[in-house]
């Protein structure tokens, strides 16, 4: 009867799954004005900057004079990924090629949660949240990076040095995958993980810096990046225009960011929160002693809410990032990150209402976009501190007052360590 009732639910899981990926192809390809999503249109962003970035990157060389390409080398794979499907124009395959990286994630997930002391939670959260962001998840390249960063994860729990190399291709994707290999378990898993990424990402580094030019100035440009109207620190900001600050909103690096008085001033800041967050979890990494086989999973996901947070720039997309390591834990009996996922989750739904449909209010900064950014910045702050508190609880030698947390074996049975610490 269980066995039956597992299938059932997986069965469930897969039509809504289907449901949801068509209703959002639908919304990408503009198939009627039924499934046209009002405010900005999302897709342009492949149609018209990825495609000129395919263009560019066809003739031998990074695109050297353009501020928006802020990615590092391995970017260029997923903007000319479309070459995979050529009997498709640009934008249609690569809206195919995102479906196909998210069908990827769901079948990672429930496998993963099919094999024994495991559970469907993870693909579950997954199969609500993506579509939560609206066409926008389908018209990034958010999603692949997220599939690899997955993949990392869960393959981290037999294979560490697999987890190595595809934390090393992500890292290279977008720099956030690196941070899975923060909860590696002290000893052998970190050796081999840590090594593999290390040869991993000076090969590939090497490779991407001899064989096109141009490979690392997005270096520079994603240095001279401002504070985005989305961000924690732009709040400030929104809540400033309200009593009459004399500041304005400009369309700078592809985004729009906060220009004027004292802006500068808490960019540095959201800097520094970073070196601080980074500095917790090396404190956290220094103390932590009970490493089970979801505290991986766990870790990355407080390390990428603390640096999603304390960003200058929370783009709508950057919410899949989160989502997909929360779907990780929550496949895992032993992990105690229910709570700030169900945060995550619901700070992603807020993100579809302040962009696409509400962002003409969030540029205004009026009532219904002060409130919109607030709630959603709230909740990521919210489920920001509930991991780090989670964490630091499970991992570190009295930090609970209660029962202290068995370290769970590979099997999910909580009387095995994961590894030695």
């Amino acid at each position: 009867m269980t066995v039956r009732t597992d299938a059932s639910g997986r069965a469930l899981s897969l039509a809504v799954w289907g449901l949801t990926r068509a209703v959002l192809l639908l919304c990408v390809f503009k198939v009627s004005k039924v499934f046209t999503v009002p405010g900005p249109d999302v897709t342009s962003d492949v149609s018209v900057i990825y495609r000129g970035w395919y263009e560019v990157l066809h003739s031998g060389t990074y695109p050297l004079d353009d501020v928006t390409w802020q990615y590092p080398p391995a970017a260029a794979l997923a903007v000319l990924s479309p070459d995979l499907l050529p009997f498709w124009e640009y934008a249609s395959a690569f809206f195919v090629l995102v479906l196909l990286c998210d069908a990827l994630v769901f079948g990672l997930l429930l496998y993963a949660g099919s094999r024994p002391g495991m559970r469907d939670a993870g693909a579950w959260l997954w199969v609500a949240g993506v579509p939560l962001l609206g066409p926008t998840v389908y018209a990034r390249y958010d999603l692949m990076v997220t599939a690899v960063a997955v993949a990392a994860l869960l393959a981290g729990v037999r294979h560490p040095r697999v987890m190595g190399a595809l934390a090393a291709f992500g890292t290279l994707l977008k720099v956030w995958p690196v941070l899975v290999l923060v909860g590696t378990a002290k000893g052998r898993a970190t050796r081999g993980s840590w090594s593999a990424a290390a040869v991993t990402g000076a090969v590939l580094a090497l490779v991407a810096a001899v064989a096109v030019p141009g490979a690392y100035a997005f270096l520079t440009f994603q240095r001279d990046r401002g504070l985005e109207i989305e961000s924690l620190g732009a709040l400030v900001f929104h809540v400033a225009r309200q009593f009459g600050w004399e500041g304005r909103v400009e369309l700078r690096y592809g985004s729009m960011e906060f220009a004027g008085p004292h802006v500068a001033l808490v960019s540095t800041l959201a800097l520094a929160l970073s070196v601080l967050a980074f500095g917790w979890l090396l404190v956290w990494r220094i103390r932590a002693r009970t490493f089970a086989v979801h505290t991986p999973a766990d870790a990355a996901f407080t390390a990428v809410l603390l640096f999603t947070v304390t960003s200058r720039v929370i783009s709508p997309q950057y919410m899949v990032w989160p989502l997909g390591v929360a779907a990780v834990c929550l496949v895992f009996r032993g992990s105690r990150m229910a709570l700030p996922a169900c945060l995550v989750l619901v700070a992603t739904a807020v993100t579809l209402l302040e962009f696409p449909l509400g962002f003409v209010h969030v540029v205004n900064s009026d009532g219904e976009g002060l409130e919109l950014m607030a709630v959603r910045n709230g909740l990521l702050l919210a489920a920001t501190l509930s991991a780090g508190r989670r964490l630091w609880r499970d991992t570190v030698p009295g930090a609970r007052r209660g029962r202290v947390a068995q370290p769970v074996s590979p099997a999910g049975r909580e009387d095995t360590p994961a590894s030695a610490p």
